[in-house]
């Protein structure tokens, strides 16, 4: 991954879509500290997709099984309703 500084980045950003089409994921830095990466549009949807589980991946996941931190009924008073008329 060649690193690019915001600089370069700004002045040559054809050059630098260029080199991530066909080499891969570019990384852009400010000040010497890693800022962003610029990554093919495909390769991006593919991450974004492995990063979301589905709901069936959800529910049969240990994560999703637990304890529900429901409150007890009643802890709280409750104001009487209001008479209309």
């Amino acid at each position: 991954m060649k690193v690019w500084p915001v600089q370069d980045a700004k002045a040559r950003f054809s050059e630098m879509l260029d080199a991530c089409l066909k080499k891969g994921p570019q990384l852009v830095t400010r000040r010497g500290v890693d800022a962003a990466v610029l990554v093919p549009a495909e390769q991006w949807r593919q991450l974004s997709n492995d990063a979301k589980p589905t709901f069936k991946e959800l529910l049969l996941s240990e994560e999703a099984r637990g304890e529900l931190n429901i409150p007890a009924r009643g802890a709280k008073r409750r104001r009487s309703p209001k008479r209309v008329g």
